[in-house]
């Protein structure tokens, strides 16, 4: 005698279903691949020198000099880095573009520099060493620099330039020049 078909219900159809996906669920939860992932390559800046950027004159009172100008997040980047042999003539002007507490560092950099933080009316407030190599970060006492000027080591002392003086361009005032543009 065979025995009589189970009627499937509405219950006993919900029942089946929930377990049919616990089990493609729980069949699933293995890892299929015990390999990890490979890791994405670390990006460590800059590896070359880049080429000479635009210049544009800039006046720092007595003192006249054309400046490179690191306009772009690549060229703000990368600087000064691996340039050696730099010249009492050779500078290079950051634009940061909004005021912020400037910090900059020496990775990469065979030669030692002095910096001057600048704010957006274009005066040098702080002037700072910053030493070869040295990934260490050296921090604006302030919160309203928006131009960083790098120089050769010692640049503003030999030149009786301090915090206080104006910086200039050829086409007027650096506010006027970088930030009031659209």
């Amino acid at each position: 005698m065979s025995r009589p078909l189970r009627q499937i219900t509405p219950v006993r159809s919900a029942i089946l279903l929930t377990a049919l996906l616990a089990a493609g669920f729980l069949a699933g939860c293995g890892k299929s691949d015990s390999s990890p992932a490979p890791a994405a390559p670390a990006y460590d800046g800059p590896t070359h020198a880049q080429p000479r950027l635009r210049t544009m004159k800039l006046y720092l009172g007595p003192e006249t000099f054309d400046a490179e100008l690191a306009l772009t997040p690549q060229e703000i980047e990368t600087g000064m880095m691996f340039r050696t042999n730099i010249q009492e003539t050779d500078a290079m002007l950051f634009n940061l573009r909004v005021p912020q507490r400037a910090d900059f560092w020496m990775k990469n950099c065979p030669e030692s520099i002095s910096a001057a933080f600048i704010t957006s009316d274009g005066v040098i407030q702080e002037i700072h060493h910053l030493e070869k190599f040295d990934t260490n970060s050296v921090l604006a006492g302030r919160d309203d620099i928006v131009f960083v000027l790098e120089t050769k080591d010692g640049w503003f002392a030999r030149h009786n330039i301090g915090t206080g003086t104006v910086i200039q361009s050829e086409k007027g005032p650096l506010a006027d020049v970088f930030l009031h543009r659209n």
